[in-house]
């Protein structure tokens, strides 16, 4: 019998046979019956299919690391007993997986959690009461390497951006460019064959960027180099 919570023998088929078009996604939340609900809903999309699940932050680690996934739709509140554990699965996640999309989908909403979580490497926040063809256009704005934020989320950042003083120094010319690309939502890979780099050296662009801007993810890069008119 498959359990409720990890991969499945028809995801196992999809991933062996899948199109390389396809969304993977692995799905976080501590209620089994919303994860169903979920999967349902997200796999009448022919783009999209669900290839783990998890109920808490260890599950979640171990799911994703098995399956490597596009996409991993999770919630802040995984347990009674800890608070926005789903903030530290993203720190965890961001830092094992690299390029890894992280949409939170949530029922918190404050300015505080949106930017914790975009500080803990999600690409994207939504509540849960958004409609499901935000939600697919979310998700599928998350593995193309984009951001994806609901109106109040992203108004919740842009409130944050505006409490940031001007960076100490200036972006080089090459970061600049390194910029332009992150905000049209290149990877590391994508930005070095455009600018004829390695993927490390982006990389090494990237960190000046985000400690230059006093940012600590690419997506409050983003919102802070518009709020400066560097892009």
């Amino acid at each position: 019998m498959t359990s409720s919570t990890g991969v499945g023998a028809g995801a196992s088929s999809r991933r062996r046979h899948r199109s390389p078009d396809v969304v993977r996604m692995v799905l976080v939340d501590d209620h089994a019956m919303l994860r169903q609900g979920l999967r349902s809903v997200l796999e009448r999309e022919e783009d999209l299919t669900v290839v783990g699940e998890a109920a808490s932050q260890a599950e979640a680690e171990a799911v994703v690391r098995a399956v490597a996934p596009d996409v991993v739709v999770l919630d802040l509140k995984l347990s009674a007993s800890s608070d926005y554990d789903g903030l530290s699965l993203c720190a965890k996640l961001s830092a094992a997986h690299d390029g890894i999309g992280l949409l939170v989908l949530t029922t918190f909403l404050n300015d505080e959690l949106v930017v914790r979580a975009v500080h803990a490497g999600a690409r994207g926040y939504v509540v849960k009461d958004v409609d499901t063809t935000e939600l697919v256009r979310a998700i599928r704005a998350i593995s193309a390497g984009e951001s994806a934020f609901d109106a109040h989320s992203a108004a919740a950042l842009v409130r944050s951006m505006n409490c940031h003083t001007a960076p100490r120094e200036r972006l080089t010319h090459r970061e600049q460019e390194v910029l332009r690309l992150l905000a049209i939502g290149l990877s590391n890979a994508k930005i070095g064959e455009r600018l004829f780099i390695s993927s490390t050296t982006v990389k090494f662009h990237v960190k000046n960027i985000l400690r230059k801007l006093g940012v600590a993810g690419r997506a409050e890069a983003v919102y802070e180099a518009n709020k400066q008119g560097l892009i």
